[in-house]
């Protein structure tokens, strides 16, 4: 994929036929003093769509998320939730958001908590549905206290289906949460998704980004620099990983690997050389004919090689070429040097 060629638009069968963006950002940015935190983000997110937000610590992604929150206010740019400004939003029911932290009284107990959060709603979904979809009936009648980490984050997407939000937003929402639990937040997210709820997710497990978005946007700087699906944006991770077993490569033999065309990095990981190439094949000849390697592997660049590239201050990009997502441009991928 040629890595200068926009990407191209999430699946068009998601989108409505009409009708206002779920999410509509323009030209935001915030400065901190001397930090411009975000510089001029543009996204468009139609209704249904899941929406991984990744970047690296620094990267402007928690100061967006204030900014559709309302919690913050844009130094220039527009923020729109299904065309409402973002405190007539919430006012409406229309986003709520799972954050990492704070908001619990630790010694209500999870159904009290509900309850107490459901009063200041005119209208919300029971407390026994929220505590069913957020999986966490067996423990209602626990003091928040008591409750472990991945518990709490639970609690706080219960808190966040009460008003029945068109548009969620979850930042590092599965924190504390062990795999098997993890898997079920997804599994009840996607279900949510499919009945047509917009969901916008910050998240540190590449996987999750990589297994359960519909598009992934990369941030760095508090600027876009890439907009796609999960496999358009690992394709901008240009090259390939070849692995071989080679107990006791000498620094000739790694020197040697250095030295061929393509070959970008080499590493010793106990008895294996990870190789990363743009020319897998030379590397695999080379490794058969010229050592004694054996169980060469050659796979895909991952999330993670695209995460790192893309976001590292090491990263070298040209001006974004410009796409259409939905019925307004937003900044595309940016190119690898």
């Amino acid at each position: 994929m040629d890595a200068t060629a926009p990407l191209a638009p999430p699946d068009a069968a998601r989108a409505p036929a009409a009708g206002p963006l779920a999410i509509d950002l323009r030209g935001l940015r915030k400065s901190f003093g001397p930090v411009r935190a975000v510089d001029g983000i543009d996204l468009a997110v139609r209704p249904g769509e899941v929406v991984a937000f990744l970047g690296p610590n620094g990267a402007g992604k928690t100061t967006t998320i204030d900014l559709l929150l309302g919690l913050a206010r844009p130094d220039a740019g527009t923020v729109r939730v299904h065309g409402l400004d973002p405190d007539r939003a919430i006012a409406e029911g229309r986003v709520a958001a799972v954050l990492q932290t704070g908001g619990l009284l630790k010694d209500l107990t999870v159904r009290e908590t509900v309850r107490v959060t459901a009063s200041f709603f005119r209208a919300t979904r029971s407390t026994a549905e929220v505590l069913r979809r957020a999986g966490i009936e067996d423990i209602a009648d626990r003091p928040v206290g008591k409750c472990s980490g991945g518990q709490q984050q639970r609690l706080r997407f219960a808190l966040a289906l009460l008003p029945d939000p068109d548009v969620l937003v979850l930042d590092e929402p599965t924190t504390g949460m062990d795999v098997e639990g993890r898997r079920a937040f997804w599994d009840a997210l996607r279900a949510d998704a499919d009945r047509g709820r917009t969901i916008l997710f910050a998240t540190h497990y590449l996987d999750e980004a990589d297994a359960y978005a519909d598009r992934v946007v990369l941030v760095s700087h508090g600027r876009v620099v890439a907009d796609g699906s999960a496999a358009q944006v690992k394709n901008l991770a240009a090259g390939r990983l070849v692995s071989a077993a080679l107990p006791g490569a000498d620094d000739a033999e790694v020197a040697a690997l250095r030295a061929l065309p393509g070959v970008r990095a080499v590493e010793r990981r106990g008895d294996r050389l990870l190789v990363r190439t743009t020319d897998s094949d030379g590397v695999a000849r080379h490794l058969l004919t010229a050592t004694a390697a054996s169980d060469v592997e050659i796979t895909a660049r991952g999330l993670e090689d695209a995460f790192l590239a893309l976001t590292g201050d090491g990263a070298t990009t040209t001006d974004p070429t410009v796409g259409t997502t939905a019925d307004r441009p937003t900044e595309t991928a940016r190119s690898l040097a």
